[in-house]
């Protein structure tokens, strides 16, 4: 990976964000599959970190949450004792602002009241607005919300009633159920419109642009660094390198942190070409990073 010439890093890491599998990205690059794997890990894990310290201070009016099914290593009904707590079901939460169509906020977790306060937590640490809040009934939203956010939000909840699948089950196993009835329930302030159709759409682009995410294949991940770097890439990717078509630009842009839509070229510049470390004075294009912010020269 570190003699890769900047050419084939770009080739490499352009392939994993527009959905191939690592051994599809082998065909189409020439490069080892271990090489692609290593060169992956590392560009997510540094976009892990761009995104930490570069998508804050932001006021969304609306803040949509949902969670994403997925696992490592092997299904949750085919774990064993002798298996450690990073196989199995990990679910990604996401978090997005529905109007500029950028994720505020995501984590990698199992599905239970930890990883909610983990990513309302670092949710609330993003934004300075009050925003209206919409997730599904999952219990430990509303405990979590309430704690953290109190009065500094409008939050409310969508209730999705479903019709049992009748005859076979397996045959409607990746189906998505029949809606017989939707309830809203307000439970911080006056929200008027509580919805997550926008960031349940962005639950499918993961699946379609990340081949780990992909149902019945074997290009699942097998180890949770991995899994997670995988995540972080395709966040970064999407915020900054792909142009939404509703927008006619990249959600960065939308919500200021850019002025520009960003090339993987740019994107490998601002992550493992950058040491990890403060970035104070660093330029991203026409922008300079002073006091954690970003502003104009």
């Amino acid at each position: 990976m570190n003699i890769l010439s900047r050419d084939k890093q770009i080739a490499v890491i352009g392939a994993l964000a527009e959905g191939c599998s690592i051994r599809a990205t082998e065909r189409l690059t020439g490069e080892h599959r271990d090489t692609i794997m290593r060169l992956g890990v590392r560009v997510g894990e540094h976009c892990s970190v761009l995104h930490d310290r570069m998508v804050r201070n932001l006021v969304p009016h609306h803040v949509q949450i949902d969670e994403l099914w997925s696992f490592v290593g092997k299904k949750q009904k085919s774990k064993t004792r002798k298996d450690g707590r990073d196989v199995g079901n990990q679910y990604i939460f996401l978090a997005l602002d529905p109007t500029s169509k950028g994720i505020l906020s995501y984590k990698v977790g199992k599905r239970n009241a930890n990883t909610t306060t983990e990513i309302i937590a670092d949710l609330k640490d993003r934004v300075l607005s009050r925003p209206h809040i919409s997730t599904d009934a999952f219990k430990p939203y509303r405990e979590v919300i309430e704690d953290i956010f109190g009065d500094e939000c409008q939050y409310g909840q969508i209730i999705k009633h479903y019709r049992a699948q009748p005859g076979n089950q397996s045959a409607h196993r990746y189906s998505p159920g029949d809606v017989v009835k939707v309830s809203r329930r307000r439970i911080i302030g006056h929200q008027p419109h509580v919805c997550t159709s926008h960031v349940e759409r962005v639950n499918l682009s993961v699946r379609m642009q990340s081949r780990r995410f992909t149902r019945l294949t074997n290009g699942f991940s097998k180890k949770l660094e991995n899994h997670k770097a995988a995540v972080s890439l395709f966040v970064t990717h999407y915020n900054w390198c792909r142009e939404h078509i509703t927008l006619g630009c990249t959600p960065a842009v939308a919500m200021g942190l850019t002025d520009h839509t960003w090339s993987i070229e740019e994107l490998l510049e601002h992550t493992i070409d950058d040491p990890l470390y403060p970035t104070e004075g660093r330029r991203y294009g026409r922008l300079i990073v002073i006091d954690g912010g970003l502003n104009c020269p």
